[in-house]
């Protein structure tokens, strides 16, 4: 069993048993959706709304150990948890709170990524809004690889809305224009 796989279920079964609100983003839902890659982690969205973050963070530390010293603060500052699986592999938890990321782990579903494994992954569109926003290099080509890979099924209206609301907070209007010439153009 590949290792950030078996990292990626264990934090999900823990999630799991506790009925959180989750879902697989990152690098391992490209492989579902874009062009595969090789990724050093597994990423994941966790929805904790605003202000309870510090239950959240102190159930994972206290199953997980945290990555850095300050493990509990760097999450409860930066919105995301940095953890080891207890395979030693690494494992993010963002914090989810905004009306996106709700909307995106409602739109979440199901896929095996090896025997045994099967974990719920966010859609095609809502992991082409998360890469183009995050605006990184490795983003974009990401972006690319999902808008390649999935072609004329991806619900671009879908996409060019929330990334424009998104990219509203940040002022950062050349990216919805970059990912309007990476989708083709098309509304």
């Amino acid at each position: 069993m590949n290792a950030i796989f078996a990292a990626a279920k264990e934090v999900c079964d823990f999630m799991e048993a506790r009925r959180w609100t989750y879902c697989v983003i990152g690098g391992l839902a490209v492989q579902r959706w874009g062009e595969p890659r090789l990724t050093r982690d597994a990423d994941l969205t966790l929805l904790t709304g605003f202000g309870d973050e510090e239950g959240f963070a102190d159930a994972l530390l206290d199953r997980f150990s945290g990555r850095r010293a300050d493990a509990r603060a760097f999450a409860l500052t930066n919105r995301v948890l940095l953890l080891f699986a207890s395979n030693g592999q690494e494992v993010d938890v963002s914090f989810g709170a905004l009306e996106f990321e709700a909307t995106m782990l409602k739109r979440a579903s199901s896929f095996e990524f090896d025997e045994g494994i099967v974990l719920p992954t966010c859609s095609a569109e809502d992991l082409f809004v998360m890469k183009a926003f995050a605006a990184r290099e490795q983003d974009w080509l990401d972006a690319r690889g999902i808008a390649v890979r999935q072609g004329r099924k991806l619900n671009r209206a879908y996409i060019l809305k929330h990334l424009a609301q998104l990219c509203e907070l940040k002022e950062t209007p050349e990216i919805v224009e970059q990912a309007r010439r990476i989708l083709g153009g098309r509304r």
